[in-house]
């Protein structure tokens, strides 16, 4: 995958989740804050971010800039996706069909940043498993990873779109 140049994109960013997180040390507990943000043109480039810090828009400082650096294409058929696919990181599983022109974006919280962020304006979703805000979006990334359009798919197998109508 070639990576995808942030600079020359019109981002927009979602801060999905923030979370305290606490270390134990000798003199007690370090609090600290972790981000997750999603980031994209709302046309089929998105990415998704971990940051943390002792304040937290600092976190999402880090979070955007981590982001940035894992954006994806998102292939397109109109205004959904090519065809079903499942994404699945640890335990969350997400399924994502194509809808109608219309249907808008039918997902949960933690998937509808990202797909709406990635310019799907009609999907249907549904999440299995965790519904932990970074296995949810990690999972609706790695769903958004499989898809191909019908003319790569013909690329890979050597054929022509001709050929397959």
């Amino acid at each position: 995958m070639q990576r995808i140049d942030a600079s020359t994109l019109d981002l927009k960013e979602k801060l999905v989740a923030v979370n305290r997180v606490a270390k134990t040390v000798k003199g007690g507990r370090n609090m600290r804050f972790s981000a997750l943000v999603v980031v994209g043109d709302e046309n089929g480039h998105v990415g998704c971010g971990m940051g943390k810090a002792a304040e937290i828009p600092e976190a999402i400082r880090k979070a955007v800039e981590s982001a940035k650096r894992q954006m994806i294409e998102v292939p397109t058929k109109g205004t959904t996706i090519p065809h079903e696919v499942i994404g699945k990181f640890g335990k969350g599983q997400v399924l994502m069909m194509p809808a109608q022109e219309g249907t808008g974006v039918l997902a949960g919280g933690h998937a509808r940043a990202v797909l709406e962020l990635a310019g799907v304006k009609d999907i249907r979703t549904k999440s299995y498993g965790s519904n932990n805000p970074i296995n949810c979006v990690k999972a609706t990334i790695e769903g958004l990873k499989q898809l191909k359009t019908a003319a790569q798919v013909a690329r890979l197998r050597g054929v022509s779109l001709e050929e397959l109508q």
